[in-house]
């Protein structure tokens, strides 16, 4: 005999389980062209299914509806859209180019405004309908930062209280005249440079007492582990002297916190240092400068041989000649990098080098556990930023500009220039490492790829199994 439970069960299921009805045309548009935001879903909100609950142990079979299954992902949500959300202007446009609307959204500016500022950056002013939410800023021009000039050359810096989210690195863009020395000091942190232009002589001496001289000339890196102490100088390679960038791995590093030589000794009592250095001669310690140099000129130097040390040379050079390595050749430009695989004492910082072709990208990607410090060297460039629950922003970048992203947030860089756009990544740890979107689309089943995106299967089959990187 038929149990009353099962029969009821039987009959419920027959009734309730029914086939989503369709999303109107204007749900799947989700926008009017004439309004600002999109009408608010026609679509039933009643509970779809609800099992019965058996008076003894039964197995109830569910059966598939579009919505259980998820295989028609439109019956959840409308599709992205395709309106065109390219650059609206570039810096060379003409400065009555530059007005806050897009796609009908937006209207002109009626009061004061400053062109040159809004021309550098279009996609603040008038920002891609992708764009959601908020996002931390995520650009710093160098030329907003307070300069210190001294005798023989200057510094600026980026920290966080020029960029709050760049919590992880901050930045330091310092130039010497030919023979101008960046004093002997040391700091909390490691330091990591790039040199722009010149050659730059460093000097250093570790725990153990070996010490190290070497020159870094343009595109060449050097690296100092925390604490160690070490002076910068320009040769007279160059007779502008020297420009490098200096990264350090926390961003509320202060570049005036650096620990000096002269500003040191000139805090300690007289008799303390005749006593520290065993002198006995007063005249011999009597000319240190009463505060810090810094920055202060100086005869270039005329060889790169250390003094000699019987504790010998570092194991591990603090230079490495970037410049001299060769760039991999990628379809939209190149990239060369270098970490603690090729630099073995750089292990808190490594970089790498990205050229993008006019008209090219540098791909949809994130980096797994690192943060990066962006510094841009010629050419324009535009990257959106993916921080999760629809907070996306975009940015417009030239040639001394800094950008930031923190780790696992989704992001690109984009040419919108004529000219090649060459730029670093650099990252707050000892190696270089990106999850590309393109690769890992392709690398997962496709009928996992198809039910996300609505892809066929010659799409799909012509995703890149290895990274493109430079597209």
């Amino acid at each position: 005999m038929i149990q009353l439970p099962r029969l009821l069960c039987s009959l419920l299921l027959a009734k309730l389980v029914v086939s989503a009805p369709a999303l109107s045309s204007s749900a799947l548009s989700g926008i009017d062209a004439t309004v600002a935001v999109p009408f608010v879903s026609t679509y039933p909100d009643q509970v779809a299914w609800e099992p019965p609950v058996p008076s003894s142990p039964t197995t109830v079979e569910r059966q598939p509806s579009s919505i259980l299954s998820g295989i028609d992902a439109t019956a959840t949500v409308p599709f992205a859209t395709t309106y065109p959300n390219k650059v609206a202007w570039g810096p060379n446009s003409d400065v009555s180019v530059p007005a806050p609307e897009r796609n009908k959204l937006g209207a002109s500016i009626i009061g004061p405004s400053n062109p040159q500022l809004e021309l550098q950056n279009a996609d603040l002013l008038a920002p891609p309908t992708t764009d959601s939410g908020s996002v931390h800023n995520a650009k710093w021009p160098f030329t907003l930062s307070h300069n210190r000039l001294q005798t023989g050359g200057w510094a600026r810096q980026q920290n966080v209280d020029q960029m709050p989210i760049a919590t992880s690195m901050a930045g330091v863009n310092m130039r010497l005249e030919a023979g101008a020395i960046r004093e002997l000091h040391w700091h909390k942190t490691s330091e990591w440079a790039y040199v722009l232009k010149g050659t730059t002589q460093v000097t250093a001496v570790d725990a153990n007492g070996s010490n190290f001289v070497g020159n870094a000339g343009p595109g060449d890196l050097w690296f100092f582990p925390a604490g160690v102490p070490h002076s910068l100088q320009a040769t007279a390679d160059d007779p502008d002297g020297t420009e490098f960038l200096l990264i350090f791995p926390d961003g509320n590093f202060d570049e005036d916190g650096t620990f000096l030589l002269t500003d040191w000794l000139a805090h300690v009592p007289f008799e303390v240092i005749m006593k520290n250095f065993q002198a006995t001669n007063p005249e011999a310690f009597s000319h240190i400068p009463a505060q810090q140099l810094y920055i202060f000129p100086s005869i270039p130097p005329n060889s790169d041989t250390p003094p000699e040390d019987p504790q010998g040379q570092v194991p591990q050079s603090f230079v490495f000649p970037l410049s001299q390595t060769n760039a991999t050749q990628l379809a939209g430009g190149s990239i060369r990098m270098a970490d603690s695989t090729v630099f073995p004492v750089s292990t808190t910082i490594s970089v790498a080098e990205v050229t993008v072709n006019s008209g090219g990208m540098r791909e949809l990607q994130w980096h797994p556990t690192m943060d990066e410090w962006s510094f841009f060297l010629e050419g324009e460039g535009r990257m959106t930023i993916f921080a999760a629950q629809s907070n996306a922003a975009t940015f417009n970048y030239q040639a001394g500009d800094i950008g930031f992203v923190p780790a696992t947030m989704g992001h690109y860089v984009e040419n919108t220039g004529n000219t090649t756009l060459r730029y670093l990544e650099i990252f707050n740890g000892d190696r270089v490492q990106d999850i590309s979107l393109s690769q890992w689309l392709a690398l997962t089943p496709p009928e996992l790829v198809k039910a996300h995106l609505n892809l066929d299967d010659e799409t799909i089959a012509k995703l890149p199994k290895t990274k493109p990187i430079v597209v």
